[in-house]
């Protein structure tokens, strides 16, 4: 960042920080810079609006230096700032878990849906990341419990702490191991999940940005269906009768995972809903 020997500004620094990324290649230059010196000035993007004329402190221009490298070398905003918004809660994350998307609330909204009736819903998060999805099912449903599966401690560690956060942590168990494997002899109102489902050769044409988000969260196996064969395969074994699955899914997969429980006994096909772009988004199936 090269100036005058006049101050930065919230002004300034917000112009010359957008014309840089775009520089750069940096997909949503503007916004980006904008949440990043929110986040160093711990202020709300439309308080910087209002304060375009004011100065910066030292300690604030080297905090948003530093940040600014980071976008440039393609590290995502949220793991910069630590936090991202999902369905209208605030949760940590960091490299460990993959970064919630926008996406992923119309799986969330999908369940809630499905549970309208349902008096103490018994919930089971398959792969649950950052806990963005069971802790925002607990969080609109009071009366809810949930257990959470991941096969990694460090995205468990996590969860944890966006479950106290969000103030649902006493309705919620955290259990690190393989799909179904903790929960054996469990059964459930809904299982929900939002597997990995890159195909592995898709991996390495994926952005400089979700490169960086944890593997084993993205690649879905030699056809991305690796994890969805393994999940309806026995999830009729911990639903409870009139019990559900709900699964989001990516681009031009719905019809394929929709087409796997063919030949599970007491699980059937309930539908596919699209999300605002008018993409197949989630699949659901029902407990017989």
């Amino acid at each position: 960042m090269n100036k005058t020997n006049a101050p930065w500004t919230i002004g300034s620094i917000l112009t010359w920080t957008g014309q840089y990324f775009a520089e750069k290649g940096v997909e949503n230059p503007r916004l980006d810079a904008e949440v990043l010196l929110s986040h160093i000035l711990e202020r709300e993007r439309i308080q910087l609006y209002v304060n375009f004329d004011q100065p910066l402190q030292a300690h604030e221009l080297t905090a948003y230096r530093e940040a600014v490298k980071k976008r440039v070398a393609r590290m995502p905003v949220a793991y910069i700032t630590g936090c991202k918004e999902f369905m209208g809660l605030e949760f940590c994350v960091t490299p460990a878990v993959l970064i919630p998307r926008p996406d992923t609330e119309i799986l969330v909204e999908a369940v809630l849906e499905k549970l309208h009736g349902f008096e103490q819903p018994a919930l089971l998060d398959l792969g649950t990341g950052s806990g963005a999805i069971i802790v925002s099912l607990l969080a609109n449903l009071p009366t809810a419990t949930g257990v959470a599966v991941d096969i990694s401690d460090q995205a468990l560690v996590i969860a944890q702490n966006n479950a106290e956060k969000n103030q649902v942590a006493s309705r919620l168990t955290l259990c690190q191991g393989d799909l179904y494997q903790p929960v054996t002899g469990q059964t459930f109102d809904a299982i929900i999940s939002n597997p990995p489902y890159i195909p592995d050769q898709d991996i390495q044409e994926l952005t400089q940005e979700v490169k960086q988000e944890p593997h084993l969260a993205l690649a879905g196996g030699p056809d991305g269906l690796e994890f969805y064969r393994r999940i309806v395969r026995d999830a009729a074994h911990y639903l409870n009768t009139g019990g559900f699955l709900a699964l989001e899914v990516g681009i031009h997969q719905a019809q394929a995972v929709a087409a796997l429980a063919a030949p599970v006994e007491q699980l059937a096909f309930a539908g596919i809903i699209k999300d605002y772009g008018g993409i197949d988004r989630v699949v659901l199936f029902q407990r017989n």
